[in-house]
C-alpha cells in the first residue's frame, strides 16, 4: 500500500521525464516519416538525406556517451531542468530551416540534447524515488511515453503528408519544439519537483552509503576498487542483453512492412498492421510498468524473451502464408515490450551508485546506437527473399546469447541482494 501511494505521489515526476522519451521517439520517427518531405521541400539531395539522417543517430549517440559528464560539469538537477531548452532550439532551427546547412545543425542540436535526457531524467527519477521498487515502476513507465511519442509521430506525419512543400515537416517539429518547452518549463517551476529533488539528495547524504559517498564515487572507483567485480558483471550482462535485444529491435522495425508485403499483404494492411502493433506495444509496456518493482518481474522477463524467441523460429520456418507471419509478428511484439527497453533501464538504474547511472546508462544508450547504425549498413542484405529465412534463424540465436544475459543479471541481484523480491 505504501508503495502504491508512493508511486502516485512521484508519478508527476516520471510523466515530466517522459515527455523526454516522447521527445526522443519524436525526433527519431519523425525525422524518419518527414525527411522525404524535406527533400522536397527544400530540393535535398539523396546524400544530403543520407547525410541528415545518420547524423541524428550519432547525435543522440553522442548525447548519450557524454551525458555523464554533462552532469559532472553542470549537476544532475541543473541538467534535467535545462536540456529540453536546447532540445527545442534545435527543433525551432529545423521548422526555420531554409537550406540543407541549417536542418541538419538544427537536426544535431536537437538530437544532441535528445540522447543526453534520457539517461539523465532516469537517473533524476531514481534519485528523487524513496525506495527502490518505487523506482523501478517509475522508470518503467517512462517507456510508455516512449511508445506514445512512436505512435503520436506516425499519425502527425500521416495527417500531414498531403501538405505542399515542406509546411507538413514543419508542422511536426514546431509540435516536437512546444512539448520541448512545456517541459522545460514544468521541470525548472515545478515547486513540487524541487521538493522531491531536495528529499532525494537529502536520503543520498543520509544513507548507509555515506561513507563510500565521501571517498568520491568515480566510474573508475566503482570498476576498478573493491567490489569492481560485482559492477563488472552487472554492466557486461545488460551490455549483452540490451546490445541483442536493440539490434534485433532496430532492424525488424526497418523490415517488419517488407516481411508483411512479401507475404502478399497490400502496402495499406502492412501500414495499418504497423499501427495497431504499436498499440500492443503500448499496451504491453504499460503491463510491465505495473508489474516492475514486483515479484512477477523475473517471471515475466522470461517469459516474454521466450516468446520473442519462438515468434523468431516461427518466421524462420513459416511459409509465405500471410496469418501465421502476422501472429508471429504480433507475438514478438508483445514479448519485445514485455523484456526490452524498458528491462535494461530498470536493470541499469537499480544496480548501480546513483552517482554513476546516468554515465552508464548514457555509455549502454549511445554505444547501443553507434552499433545499431554500423549494423544498418548490412541490413538491406538481411532482408531480401532469399536471406529471410536465415536472418530469422540469426536473430533467434542473437535473442537466445540476450536471454543468457538477462539471466545472469538476475541471477546476480539475486546473489547481491540487489532487489527485495526475487
Amino acid at each position: 500500500m505504501k508503495e502504491v501511494s508512493s508511486f502516485k505521489k512521484y508519478q508527476p515526476l516520471a510523466i515530466a521525464a517522459g515527455i523526454g522519451s516522447i521527445l526522443g521517439s519524436g525526433i527519431i520517427v519523425g525525422l524518419s516519416a518527414t525527411i522525404t518531405v524535406w527533400q522536397r521541400g527544400l530540393g535535398l539531395t539523396n546524400g544530403q538525406v543520407g547525410i541528415i539522417s545518420g547524423a541524428l543517430t550519432f547525435a543522440i549517440a553522442a548525447g548519450s556517451l557524454l551525458s555523464g559528464q554533462i552532469t559532472k560539469r553542470i549537476g544532475l538537477i541543473r541538467s534535467f531542468n535545462w536540456l529540453n531548452l536546447f532540445y527545442a532550439i534545435g527543433a525551432l532551427i529545423c521548422v526555420f530551416s531554409e537550406s540543407y546547412t541549417l536542418l541538419l545543425a538544427g537536426v544535431i542540436i536537437t538530437g544532441f540534447a535528445s540522447g543526453a535526457d534520457l539517461p539523465i531524467s532516469l537517473t533524476v527519477i531514481s534519485h528523487d524515488s524513496p525506495d527502490k521498487n518505487t523506482s523501478a515502476r517509475l522508470v518503467s513507465s517512462t517507456q510508455i511515453f516512449w511508445q506514445v511519442g512512436v505512435l503520436s509521430s506516425y499519425i502527425a506525419a500521416f495527417v500531414v503528408s498531403k501538405i505542399a512543400g515542406a509546411t507538413g515537416a514543419r508542422i511536426v517539429f514546431s509540435i516536437l519544439a512546444a512539448v520541448a518547452i512545456i517541459a522545460w518549463l514544468w521541470r525548472t517551476t515545478s515547486s513540487k519537483f524541487r521538493a522531491f529533488h531536495e528529499k532525494g539528495e537529502k536520503r543520498h547524504l543520509n544513507s548507509e552509503t555515506r561513507k563510500e559517498q565521501e571517498t568520491h564515487i568515480t566510474v573508475k572507483s566503482v570498476f576498478t576498487g573493491e567490489g569492481a567485480g560485482k559492477y563488472i558483471g552487472f554492466f557486461t550482462c545488460i551490455m549483452v542483453f540490451y546490445l541483442a535485444w536493440n539490434l534485433l529491435a532496430n532492424t525488424f522495425g526497418q523490415f517488419q512492412t517488407f516481411t508483411l508485403v512479401q507475404a502478399h499483404a497490400s502496402q495499406s494492411f502492412a501500414t495499418g498492421a504497423g499501427i495497431v502493433l504499436n498499440i500492443v506495444g503500448l499496451i504491453t509496456t504499460t503491463i510491465f510498468a505495473s508489474l516492475s518493482g514486483g515479484k512477477l518481474r523475473n517471471k515475466l522477463f522470461v517469459i516474454a524473451q521466450l516468446i520473442q524467441i519462438f515468434s523468431m523460429l516461427g518466421l524462420a520456418l513459416s511459409s509465405h502464408a500471410l496469418w501465421p507471419i502476422v501472429i508471429a509478428i504480433g507475438c514478438y511484439n508483445i514479448g519485445n515490450n514485455l523484456a526490452g527497453e524498458a528491462m535494461y533501464k530498470v536493470w541499469t538504474q537499480e544496480s548501480f551508485p546513483v552517482e554513476i547511472r546516468a554515465s552508464v546508462q548514457g555509455f549502454i544508450n549511445g554505444f547501443s546506437r553507434l552499433c545499431c547504425g554500423l549494423f544498418a549498413l548490412i541490413t538491406p542484405a538481411l532482408v531480401i527473399p532469399s536471406a529471410i529465412r536465415t536472418t530469422m534463424f540469426g536473430f533467434a540465436i542473437l535473442l537466445t546469447i540476450g536471454f543468457i544475459g538477462g539471466l545472469t543479471m538476475m541471477a546476480l541481484q539475486k546473489k547481491y541482494n540487489v532487489r527485495k523480491f526475487d
